[in-house]
């Protein structure tokens, strides 16, 4: 197995997003490719075909590849909780709830023999590796405990890439300081780097390449232009990133108001309402933000008890409340939907210390949290909805509590499996689901637009709607073509000890 690592200068400088172009163009070239992260922390995550979680943007990778993801691209997920405490998933199975001192003393020592069993299997059944660091291999008082970044690349004995973000400035220093903090061994390992998110004119900036490779003698492989790949994000800082998503301010628009939720997870359930036209969405945090939207979402998160407080104490919730009896759409999407209920119900404090916490009471379900996490992928079809009645849904499951509907609550969709899932209210503007991924089928999420637009008086949309499928093969074939034409891929191919393909 060959393999190359892409590791940065520090976190969300897309890493996530290079090694996705990789991914594919190294599919494209022929290779049996395979993307792997050891340790990753992420609000966003991804369950592979037999129910495992790991972080989304090996899912992604895998996609790109063209193959099924497995546990063993992302052996380690740590999804942060609450503060100084995360999630520890291992394998794709939850290990335990850890605080950040536990973790680092006591669980990373044990971690090495799980990477390498993953590895070992991903070697075995791949002929090319693409790894991805996290953070900074250059953070001096974590390098004793390093399980992500250079101990990584000597397990795999792959090559380095440095990436370095040009668009926040200071990527000389960045890259040239990064090399400095590295042991030589380290240093020897970083065959060339990778400059991304350039936004100037190429002429002004080649004097300051031929410096650094002049001055740290090793090459530049590529200056990647910045743009909107329309590939998901993964790390929590990519979450700012969202307001500087292209929005349609054009004509007529619906107003999305999406609830930043202090401990927001899978926050990218939102990006196909991006693509839509005629839609405007904002993020917002306070009562402040509010200007009366068309629509609210209440997105997932990592502790719902919690950030069910957290509106109700900055008048967010009462705004939801009154807006919904206003005749604001109002929907929630897994933590979010446990919200909208009557009551929350954690008899064991599974999820925090409140035995029993009031919710906003616009559906008419509660949710008790039991110990043992459902994780799985879902397909099935809408059922209470009449906008998209009998249209097929798929998506993935990820929570702890168990939600019941009470006597006349209608579900919102029936799963394969034969369970029902979901809420919607009689009059439709209120609707819950523990469904992520609901807004990527394209045409429900257009038909309900459609008919907030039909009750609005507004002209409905009557475009084209494009599968989520035919949609991310699109932007894999452009993100590759991209990545290949600014990539000196014939020294990639060099430094990786691999054949050219024969065009």
């Amino acid at each position: 197995m060959k393999a190359i690592m892409l590791q940065g200068t520090s976190s969300d400088v897309g890493k996530s997003v290079l090694c996705t172009a990789l991914c594919r163009i190294f599919y494209e070239d022929g290779w049996k490719v395979a993307p792997f992260k050891s340790q990753n922390m992420a609000l966003n995550s991804y369950i592979t075909r037999d129910g495992k979680e790991i972080g989304r943007a090996q899912g992604v990778q895998a996609e790109a590849c063209r193959i099924e993801a497995t546990a063993d691209m992302n052996p380690i997920l740590l999804k942060p909780k609450k503060d100084m405490i995360a999630e520890v998933i291992v394998r794709g199975e939850h290990y335990a709830d850890m605080g950040a001192a536990a973790y680092r003393e006591d669980y990373v020592p044990r971690a090495l023999p799980i990477l390498r069993e993953s590895l070992d299997r991903l070697a075995a059944e791949y002929e090319v590796l693409v790894i991805e660091g996290a953070g900074s291999p250059a953070e001096i008082n974590l390098k004793d405990r390093d399980i992500a970044n250079m101990k990584v690349a000597e397990l795999a004995d792959a090559p380095v890439l440095l990436v370095a973000d040009i668009d926040r400035g200071g990527v000389f220093a960045s890259l040239v300081g990064t090399l400095a903090l590295l042991d030589e061994s380290e240093r020897a390992r970083v065959k060339g780097f990778i400059i991304n998110k350039f936004r100037g004119k190429f002429s002004l900036l080649k004097p300051g390449l031929d410096w650094l490779e002049e001055y740290t003698g090793i090459p530049v492989l590529g200056v990647i232009p910045y743009a909107d790949t329309g590939i998901e994000a993964e790390d929590s800082l990519a979450l700012s990133n969202l307001k500087l998503k292209k929005r349609d301010e054009t004509g007529e628009s619906l107003d999305v108001a999406f609830i930043r939720l202090p401990r927001i997870s899978n926050f990218t359930d939102l990006d196909p309402l991006y693509d839509e036209p005629g839609v405007r969405v904002r993020l917002i945090g306070s009562a402040a933000e509010w200007n009366h939207p068309d629509i609210v979402i209440l997105p997932g998160t990592k502790n719902t008890t919690d950030d069910l407080l957290w509106l109700k104490q900055t008048g967010l919730a009462d705004l939801i409340c009154e807006a919904a009896q206003s005749g604001t759409h109002v929907v929630g999407i897994c933590g979010g939907y446990q919200m909208l209920g009557k009551k929350l119900l954690d008899p064991d404090g599974v999820e925090s210390n409140h035995l029993e916490s009031e919710g906003l009471g616009l559906l008419p379900i509660h949710t008790t949290f039991r110990a043992g996490k459902r994780t799985v992928r879902v397909h099935g079809n809408v059922a209470g909805a009449s906008f998209a009645s009998g249209q097929t849904v798929e998506g993935y499951e990820i929570h702890l509590g168990r939600t019941e509907r009470e006597a006349g609550g209608r579900p919102l969709l029936q799963i394969a499996d034969g369970h029902m899932d979901g809420a919607i209210s009689d009059d439709e503007r209120v609707w819950g689901t523990y469904l992520h991924g609901v807004f990527h089928n394209r045409a429900f999420t257009r038909a309900w637009l459609n008919d907030i637009r039909m009750r609005k008086g507004m002209k409905l949309v009557d475009t084209e709607v494009q599968t989520e499928s035919e949609r991310r093969e699109g932007s894999y074939a452009a993100l590759a073509a991209l990545v290949r034409q600014h990539l000196d891929m014939k020294k990639l191919y060099e430094i990786m000890n691999l054949s050219l393909p024969v065009k």
